[in-house]
């Protein structure tokens, strides 16, 4: 007998794989008698941080939600001897890794077929505001009916914005190198275009069976990344069409905002090159065998064929709202303080929630609360200001970044213009704001907030208070990630004079914005 956790799960007796981020165990849940992967997670910097938990929780149930036939289940999520894990679907098949490593470069119908059902499942995701951060071959399971399976979603725990220029105690950025885009790379930042770029090196490898960039060390491969341009992959094999050429070296372009728009859009561009999906022996199984996936997919794909579509898979449409539409309720009554005090009940049970990092709940209580009493009090009333930011604080730790965004920003327009631009609350939610856009995606609108709030806050707080230069180094940063090298080297070197002159040059913060400008300047990054 293994090890027992939870009092439930039943490990065998060794992991079955080890990488950057953890290590998987095969096991059995004891209480509902079924197999069952356990995947302890590994803390960036190998010291327990409370943080990090808290935000690995929090992806863990966005990954839960999916609810995609490409992501497998998510069980249950817990800590053993202060390790967090999470208890996941067990599959069957083989690894993208291991069939090309077996069978060397794919038919052109199956690279693109899997990378198909791949930008399928990113789509659900990247909706969610859930980035994998480290996709790769070894992360993609193809199993015996030819559908694929997108491993190990919530493993890397989002950044936040302060979090940006961290790395681990080795000094090595967190993901695996032949893998990981330039603005993962140099600032640890990721968004969807990140995963596209991932994509693209695992599709090269699929249709070469080599992969994209190789070196002695990791520092070697991360060079190459962030510096070198990839071969064009029909100098390797010919038979690759033009177009699909064209796609891969859209999906490897160095800068996030250059590749395709979306997972969805590289979806429709992939589609005319699934053909020809014949067997793959010892991989699939026989024709003949029932499928029923295959089934189910197969009737899905009659849904509107009949009907004009943008492509055969429908339009997109965005997920419906995850918070629940406000009960009727009755008008408060202003003078019995009627209003207050449902304020309270709702603020009170939602406290109750979060504090069981029961975020998505909450965000459905105070909701719930919030349009009535915006019209019995107004949307500046303080305690409407409080149950609003409250609200859009809960949207941020669920992780619906795409909800909590326009919630902050409205927010600080309205306390701005009731108590002036400077205030906390208004500044707060500023930031916020421009962290939700970041981590979506949206980096030239985060970059044009965070420049704006910067002119606001040397205004409020003076060039040499420590909250507008943390924030000049997280514009630095954005600027960074986002491939606007120049501009990155400009605001990250005059910052670097201001810390310079009110610290030392050899002081801490000092010392992090020096190796970052050090790296812009080497011959070999550029």
């Amino acid at each position: 007998m293994g090890t027992l956790i939870n009092s439930r799960y039943e490990l065998d007796d060794l992991p079955i794989g080890r990488g950057g981020m953890g290590e998987v165990w095969l096991g059995h849940d004891t209480k509902l008698d079924r197999p069952v992967a356990v995947k302890f997670i590994r803390f960036p910097d190998g010291e327990p941080d409370k943080d990090y938990i808290r935000r690995f929780v929090r992806e863990s149930r966005i990954t839960a939600r999916l609810e995609h036939p490409g992501v497998p289940a998510v069980y249950d999520v817990g800590s053993h001897e202060g390790r967090p894990y999470l208890v996941m679907q067990r599959i069957q098949g083989i690894s993208v890794a291991d069939l090309v490593a077996e069978q060397g470069a794919l038919p052109i119908g199956w690279a693109a077929g899997i990378a198909a059902q791949v930008c399928a499942v990113l789509t659900a995701a990247h909706h969610a505001s859930l980035v994998h951060r480290d996709l790769k071959p070894s992360n993609l399971m193809l199993q015996p009916d030819g559908a694929v399976k997108v491993l190990d979603f919530g493993l890397a725990a989002a950044p936040t914005l302060s979090d940006f220029s961290k790395i681990t105690a080795t000094g090595l950025p967190p993901g695996t190198p032949p893998y990981m885009a330039p603005e993962q790379i140099q600032t640890n930042i990721s968004g969807p275009a990140t995963d596209l770029y991932a994509l693209g090196c695992t599709l090269h490898e699929m249709l070469t069976g080599e992969r994209l960039f190789t070196g002695s060390t990791s520092y070697d491969v991360w060079s190459k990344q962030v510096a070198h341009e990839p071969l064009p992959v029909r100098g390797v094999r010919d038979d690759v069409p033009a177009a699909l050429e064209e796609l891969l070296l859209h999906l490897l372009r160095k800068k996030p905002e250059d590749r395709p728009q979306s997972a969805h859009v590289v979806y429709d561009r992939l589609l005319p090159f699934v053909t020809e999906l014949g067997p793959i022996p010892g991989v699939l199984h026989a024709p003949s065998t029932v499928s029923p996936t295959r089934m189910y997919g197969s009737m899905l794909g009659r849904v509107f064929t009949a009907a004009p579509a943008t492509s055969p898979a429908g339009p997109l449409v965005p997920p419906p709202s995850t918070a629940a539409p406000a009960p009727p309720q009755r008008q408060p009554d202003v003078k019995s303080g009627a209003g207050r005090s449902d304020l309270r009940r709702a603020r009170a049970e939602a406290s109750r929630l979060v504090s069981s990092s029961r975020y998505g709940q909450a965000a459905e209580v105070l909701a719930a609360a919030v349009a009535p009493a915006v019209t019995a009090l107004g949307r500046t009333d303080k305690d409407v200001v409080r149950v609003r930011l409250e609200l859009a604080d809960a949207l941020f730790e669920e992780g619906d970044y795409r909800r909590a965004a326009p919630a902050y920003e409205e927010l600080a327009v309205d306390v701005a213009r009731d108590a002036g631009p400077h205030a906390d609350i208004a500044l707060h939610c500023r930031l916020r704001a421009a962290t939700c856009r970041a981590l979506f995606g949206e980096t030239s609108e985060a970059l044009r907030q965070l420049e704006s709030l910067v002119r606001d806050q040397t205004d409020a707080f003076g060039p040499d208070d420590p909250r507008t230069l943390e924030l000049r180094r997280q514009i630095g940063l954005l600027q960074l990630g986002a491939g606007q090298r120049k501009a990155a080297e400009q605001t990250l070197t005059r910052l670097l004079a201001d810390l310079t002159r009110l610290n030392s040059a050899t002081h801490p913060s000092s010392r992090e914005i020096a190796d970052l400008l050090s790296g812009l300047r080497r011959p070999d990054s550029r």
